[in-house]
């Protein structure tokens, strides 16, 4: 590119003219533009004979040849990581879950069992009170029976595919919640939602019927609920319990008692109330060991909240003291991990 001088009183305007190839120089005088003889065309073709291809190319190109090998590279480790799934995912909602777990974390201890020395914990909390709603079986035979059939892997699980069984506690009228096969399909289609675990592709599920899970989730009566979870204030809840049993087995304990009539803080449907309470405790299942708290005035709550109870930190600050503090906030009811894909 070479310039014309412009009118007096004008700044001189680059004007394109043939010999744009040729790499700039500067003049000794920058104000003669058009002084001197140009140089020969055989001593700049001499000169680009002596040049290495590298050299060449640098000469062509200009600073567009540092930048594509860069280019380059980030291409391709964006397409691994699009391939492989190995970089960390931006959760769809500003309302993300919590996280990262420690995936597949076995905790010592139950998790959602109502805390100890809390001797007033009931009549401080009335938003805990199982509400009103249709019967259920106070208690079972504390065993339980693997509903048959398995489902296809959901979810990429490219850090751990979860087993998992569904089971229903032997004694309880199952007529009560429409059924073992409306159980079982509950369960099914929550955790292959879109807006639960599987958005983020670390996890991946498959229901099995046989052998050792990861997990199993089993309805269970109250009565039974409470000798494997606890029952330090009459107050009806489900957990997770790491080891169950002489056998020493991983259950979600999920309370009959909830599943038919929910929770009065949950103000939305029983239908999304039970896709809560099965995402909560999947939750803890998983790796996610410890509760969340409201993080915004209004927001939707954590599905790692305790939302069975309350959604303010004033009172989950009550019975979860270790991870949730009183700070006036109060959440709206939300049964999703990722509640907006």
């Amino acid at each position: 590119m070479t310039y014309d001088p412009a009118p007096s009183g004008i700044g001189r305007v680059p004007m394109l003219r043939d010999d744009w190839r040729e790499p700039l120089r500067a003049q000794r005088d920058p104000l003669a533009w058009n002084t001197g003889r140009a140089r020969s065309n055989r001593d700049r073709h001499s000169r680009w004979r002596k040049q290495t291809w590298l050299g060449r190319f640098v000469s062509t190109y200009g600073w567009r040849a540092y930048a594509l090998p860069v280019l380059s590279a980030l291409t391709v480790m964006v397409l691994y990581q699009a391939v492989t799934g190995t970089s960390a995912p931006a959760p769809a909602s500003q309302e993300p879950a919590q996280g990262p777990p420690s995936i597949g974390a076995v905790s010592t201890a139950i998790i959602d069992a109502p805390p100890r020395g809390v001797a007033r914990f009931d009549a401080s909390l009335p938003t805990g009170v199982l509400p009103d709603g249709g019967p259920f079986t106070p208690g079972g035979d504390k065993t339980w029976h693997i509903l048959a059939g398995t489902a296809p892997q959901v979810g990429r699980g490219t850090a751990k595919v979860f087993t998992y069984t569904v089971e229903v506690e032997n004694g309880i009228d199952a007529t009560l919640f429409g059924g073992d096969d409306a159980f079982v399909r509950m369960v099914d289609q929550t955790l292959a939602n879109p807006k639960g675990w599987i958005h983020n592709p670390q996890f991946g599920f498959t229901r099995i019927d046989s052998g050792n899970p990861d997990f199993r989730i089993s309805l269970s009566s109250p009565m039974t609920v409470r000798e494997g979870c606890g029952y330090e204030f009459p107050l009806e809840t489900s957990c997770y319990n790491p080891s169950y049993g002489p056998a020493g087995q991983p259950r979600v304990f999920i309370n009959e008692a909830r599943w038919i009539r929910g929770a009065v803080p949950f103000e939305g449907d029983v239908g999304s109330y039970r896709q809560y309470v099965i995402n909560h405790e999947v939750g803890h299942a998983i790796g996610y060991l410890r509760h969340e708290s409201c993080d915004k005035q209004g927001g939707l709550a954590p599905v790692m909240m305790q939302q069975t109870f309350s959604t303010a930190d004033d009172d989950a600050a009550k019975f979860d003291p270790e991870w949730v503090k009183p700070d006036g906030k109060t959440c709206r009811y939300n049964p999703w991990p990722y509640p907006i894909t």
